[in-house]
Order: structure tokens, then sequence, then C-alpha cells
């Protein structure tokens, strides 16, 4: 078996909003086979951009476009491909947007091999550990405490006991910042409340809300620091009376390293959109490895979400998931199948590979650019 193609389709829903939400475009990457077979993978970055990696013609022997790397290779040696996209992007990838786009394609080899032997993705990991997982409903911060306080009865009403805001407009003032927490907590009652405050502070600010945000009980403070601040996320988890939680943002193996190594956070959130399976894999380890906890992040498409689930169910100590219920029809359309939590769990899709099937109809009317097809 042999890969044919591989097609980069951007899609984009007619009115993007600025706000911090990567729901409203994507970049799908299918993987075709001489066989028929074809694999499906996502990647949460700059669609242009991930597109623009994988059309990309040859430069010299370590500056290549992803295509050409794997046109004619056996889609299931996934490892070795990983190994020769790193090495052959080694002067514009290592751990930049270059990943997220070998990420996608990753996804999509995985996808492939689990269609080949029928298989969930889940089961060719290793096995699940879970068979359902708590998911919590993601979701930004409304203006203000009041309309946070809406937006949380809102999704408890919908079955979920763990919510998490994030996101603008936190970081504006100390008693904004307070206002939307006590308003999040108003709203979800008893329930897990998780506050995503996007990067906005310095370690001592961080520290100082952490504490003023203590009676709020929050089940952690994710994000509190720009991120590459390793050594103060590791002054700060040292000190904060909030579980510290991060890792979004990274992409591969060599992008996590140092978080790990510092033992920087209590929770390692890993997109599989940003890694593919086979760096998850390899972070779900080492985070096992010095007792630390894992959870997934996702705020993309029911692609993501599927991958998502069969990855993280693998995990030992997963106990929350992250659905985000953006509402978007890039969430909830693009798939025939609707993958989203029921009374506040969600469970891994069984059928072969990723277990979700594209909806040919919806990638047509969001779709905006195409490559690879022959």
């Amino acid at each position: 078996m042999k890969i044919t193609e591989v097609i980069c389709q951007l899609l984009r829903v007619p009115s993007v909003e600025q706000k911090t939400a990567s729901s409203q475009d994507a970049v799908l990457v299918r993987i075709r086979t001489d066989t028929g077979l074809e694999g499906i993978g996502e990647a949460d970055s700059q669609p242009e951009v991930v597109k623009a990696i994988i059309d990309a013609p040859f430069s010299h022997n370590i500056a290549c476009g992803l295509r050409q790397l794997l046109i004619g290779e056996n889609p299931l040696e996934t490892e070795r491909l990983w190994q020769k996209m790193y090495r052959r992007t080694m002067y514009f990838g290592r751990s930049s947007v270059t990943i997220t786009a070998m990420a996608a394609i990753d996804m999509a080899l995985w996808d492939l091999k689990g269609k080949l032997y029928d298989q969930p993705i889940h089961r060719l990991l290793g096995g699940k550990q879970h068979d359902r997982i708590k998911a919590y409903a993601s979701i930004l911060f409304g203006r203000d405490g009041a309309e946070t306080k809406a937006i949380a009865e809102r999704w408890r009403a919908a079955g979920y006991r763990a919510i998490k805001f994030g996101w603008e407009p936190m970081g504006q003032s100390e008693a904004l910042d307070i206002e939307l927490v006590q308003g999040a907590r108003q709203g979800i009652g008893d329930g897990i409340l998780l506050i995503d405050a996007g990067c906005v502070w310095d370690a001592r600010t961080a520290l100082q809300r952490a504490e003023a945000f203590k009676e709020y009980r929050l089940g952690w403070l994710e994000e509190p620091l720009r991120p590459d601040d390793v050594e103060g996320y590791r002054w700060l988890r040292d000190r904060s009376p909030i579980p510290i939680a991060g890792g979004e943002e990274e992409c591969g193996r060599e992008a996590w390293r140092p978080l790990i190594e510092a033992r920087a956070l209590d929770i390692y959130q890993v997109d599989l959109a940003r890694n593919g399976f086979t760096e998850a894999d390899y972070v779900k380890q080492r985070v096992q490895e010095i007792g630390a906890r894992l959870c997934n992040h996702c705020y993309t498409s029911p692609v993501t979400v599927a991958a998502s689930l069969h990855w993280l169910t693998t995990c030992r100590d997963a106990f929350v998931f992250e659905d985000c219920v953006d509402d978007s029809p890039l969430r909830h359309e693009l798939t025939h199948e609707r993958v989203q939590a029921v009374d506040g769990w969600i469970t891994p899709p069984d059928g072969p590979g990723l277990g979700v099937t594209l909806n040919e109809d919806f990638v047509s009317s969001y779709l905006i650019a195409e490559s690879g097809r022959v």
C-alpha cells in the first residue's frame, strides 16, 4: 500500500468574529492510497500557513514541503514517517507550525491504519482505560460577571457539572478578574469550575490572582503566564493554592521537554491537532513518569474531538475532557457523527480509525481552498 494523494482543504465560516476561538476555520488533511483507503486529520493552527508547509516545493534536503515527502510511502510506518518529516524540515520546523502540519498528517495516517485493520485508534494505541470521561463545557467568558454567570447557568442546565471559562476580558483589571470568576462560580453552583487566564500575567501577579481566586474553589488555573516562561511556571506551581495547567500551544516533544523536566505544571494539556498521536503518546509516557496529570486541549472540530478521545482514554489518570461548546457549524456539522458530551459525560467512538466520517456536503459548502488532488 502506498500514499498517492495528500489533499489539504481549508474551511471557514462566512463571518469570522474577533475572538480567541479556533472553531471558525479549519485545515483538513486527507491522505489517500492506491488501495482506495483514506485517512483524515486536522491541525489547530493558522490554516493558510499549514497549507503552505504541505504544498511547499523542494528547496534542499532539510527544507522540504511535506507532500512530496509522503507520496509513494507506506502509510502504516507512522514513526518512520514522523522522523522523516522532522529531519527534512529542520530549517523551518522543529517546534513550530510545521509540527502542527505534521500532526494533521500523523492523525490521518493513524485514521487510515485503523480503517485498514478495522480497529479504533484507542485500541491501536494500547487500549482504552476509561469507557467514558467527565466532560467540561469549554467556553469564553462573558463581558462581565453577570453575563458569565448566565453562560454558566446555560451549560449547567445542559447537563455539564464542570465548566471552563477563558480568555477575554480577563487581565484588564483585578476587579474585573475577580468579578468574572465570582460570576462563573455563582452560575455553576457546586460544580467543577476551571479558569483559563489566556497568558495575561507575570508570575507574581498570577500568584496574587490565585490567592484571590482561592475562595471560589477552582479545579485549576490555566495558562496564567506566557507559554515560554518555564521558570515562571515552576515558581508559580510551587506557591499557588490552585493547581496550574498549561501546554496547549506546545508542538512536539522538543517543545514539551522543558516543561516536563522542570515539573512546571500540575496538569499538562495536550492538543492532538498540534502533536498528532505519535508525539502525544511520547508526552503521555513522560508526564505519567513524573506523576502529573494529563488532559486534552481541543477547541476545533469533531475530527480533533474524536482524536482527543482516542488518546485521552488511554491515559491512566485521565479525569476530565475539554468539550468545546462554541456555537459554530464547524464544531457541530463537519462530521456525520456528533461527538459531544451527553449529561456531562463523553465516550470515544468505537468505529474504525477515528470513528468519524466527513459530511462532504458541509465540506463543499465551507471550502475556500484546496490542494494536492490528483
